[in-house]
């Protein structure tokens, strides 16, 4: 196997990990996670090269299947300092590594509702402005995301190998021979790592167990397929939501002592830590945007703006969804996520009922596209976090973040247009979404 196919392989393996953990938590904490690992993995990478320069055979080539060395690697410690690229083939691979851990934490995101702010805000405002809108819940949101975020990374993954590595695809096709002696002994030194880590704690596992239990709650929560649990407390409607279960969950950690009982008590976290760690801004930020969003509506800003917007009603809608999601896009380049999806949401909620359109129709695909700020350094704090190794410029993100831009745009707009229609009923205009006295009506 070449030195550029394991590389490849390489890349996917710590994007897919990143997408992953950025499906449950920040997309900047899945990147801090990520990248000392990859770093590690650049540098001795690069070492072995140097060492081996001169030699026949190419060095560190890593004949394992991509899954095992990201689960020996993610759990792998210890980050040296970092030697100069040496080379133009290293530092094409260090832009494409970084770039892609960077980038697919925010394609891994948008799958889940808590997996970005954005999708957050989104789904509190339905909750404030269309009270009796049931149809977005963890379960269907899972179901239309995760084909966007795995075509975004498997796309992702092709463009920047051509971009930074080279137009080589047939290592798509080889499979690996036999395991020289130096696979093997670098699979060693990973493997002898993973073990040096020892068994996992209590805490640990009480955290793995809560948070799977926490998992398994939002997905039967309200499957729609089936009655959900949900169901069983009708008169208590309005409480039963993926936050309460995350709440009720999170509570647990402050009763639930983090030693045995020969210790003196302690929770498994203190006020004072969540404090620390809550992400207040975003709170404030979200709360915000509720009250402009009421704002509006009471102002009658709204249905001013829609009257404004009316005729965008002449055109189809799938153009009108484009349009709304190029500029989101655009403008989410230079502003934050959550500032973004604040100030739009109030305003192509009203258009979407003034030109008789299922409001989910423009709003899912919108805030998506928030999310997909690729562009710049200053975009999105992961992009910030990779920029800030050195291995990247900002020329080599524009480039990068163009053509992924292109690509999270239409297969957002693939999703909307085939599988999402039937999962939101979104060729149907709503009985919970308010019938304007004048639009034009548009057939989707």
């Amino acid at each position: 196997m070449s030195l550029q196919s394991t590389l490849s392989w390489l890349i996917l393996g710590f994007m897919s990990g990143c997408a992953f953990i950025s499906m449950w938590v920040q997309n900047i904490s899945a990147v801090t996670m990520v990248m000392p690992i990859v770093e590690a993995v650049l540098q001795q990478i690069m070492k072995a090269k140097a060492e081996c320069a001169g030699k026949d055979n190419p060095c560190l080539q890593l004949d394992v299947p991509p899954p095992v060395v990201l689960i020996l690697l993610l759990f792998s410690k210890g980050v040296q300092a970092r030697p100069p690229c040496r080379s133009k083939q290293d530092l094409m691979m260090c832009k494409a590594m970084c770039i892609g851990i960077a980038y697919s934490s925010s394609i891994g995101g948008i799958t889940t509702l808590p997996g970005t702010s954005p999708n957050l805000i989104f789904s509190e405002y339905l909750n404030q402005i269309y009270p009796d809108c049931n149809s977005i819940n963890f379960g269907n949101w899972l179901m239309l995301c995760l084909p966007i975020s795995v075509i975004m990374l498997l796309l992702t993954w092709i463009w920047l190998y051509w971009l930074f590595i080279g137009s080589d695809f047939r290592f798509l096709c080889r499979r690996g021979g036999e395991h020289t002696e130096k696979e093997k002994a670098a699979r060693k030194v990973i493997e002898d790592e993973y073990k040096s880590l020892g068994p996992m704690s209590s805490q640990e596992i009480f955290t793995g167990a809560v948070f799977l239990v926490m998992v398994a709650l939002w997905l039967t929560r309200s499957p729609g397929f089936i009655p959900g649990w949900a169901s069983l407390f009708p008169h208590q409607k309005g409480y039963i939501t993926d936050a309460t279960v995350s709440l009720l969950l999170g509570f647990l950690f402050f009763i639930v002592p983090a030693y045995g009982p020969s210790r003196k008590y302690e929770s498994m976290i203190s006020w004072k830590e969540f404090q620390a760690s809550m992400p207040w801004k975003v709170a404030l930020l979200v709360g915000g945007g509720f009250a402009l969003a009421e704002g509006t509506k009471e102002s009658g800003l709204s249905l001013w703006v829609a009257e404004l917007l009316t005729p965008l009603g002449f055109l189809p809608v799938l153009a009108t969804i484009t349009i709304a999601c190029i500029i989101v896009t655009t403008i989410t380049e230079v502003a934050s996520n959550a500032a973004t999806i604040t100030i739009f949401l109030p305003i192509l909620s009203p258009l979407a009922e003034a030109i008789h359109v299922n409001p989910l129709y423009v709003l899912i695909p919108s805030t998506l596209c928030t999310s997909f700020s690729f562009l710049l350094p200053v975009s999105n704090p992961p992009n910030a976090v990779v920029f800030a190794y050195g291995h990247v410029s900002i020329m080599d993100m524009v480039k990068a973040g163009l053509g992924v831009n292109v690509i999270g745009l239409l297969s957002v707009l693939l999703a909307v247009a085939t599988w999402g229609v039937p999962l939101f009923s979104l060729n149907t205009y709503p009985d919970w979404a308010p019938v304007l006295p004048e639009f034009n009506s548009t057939a989707p």
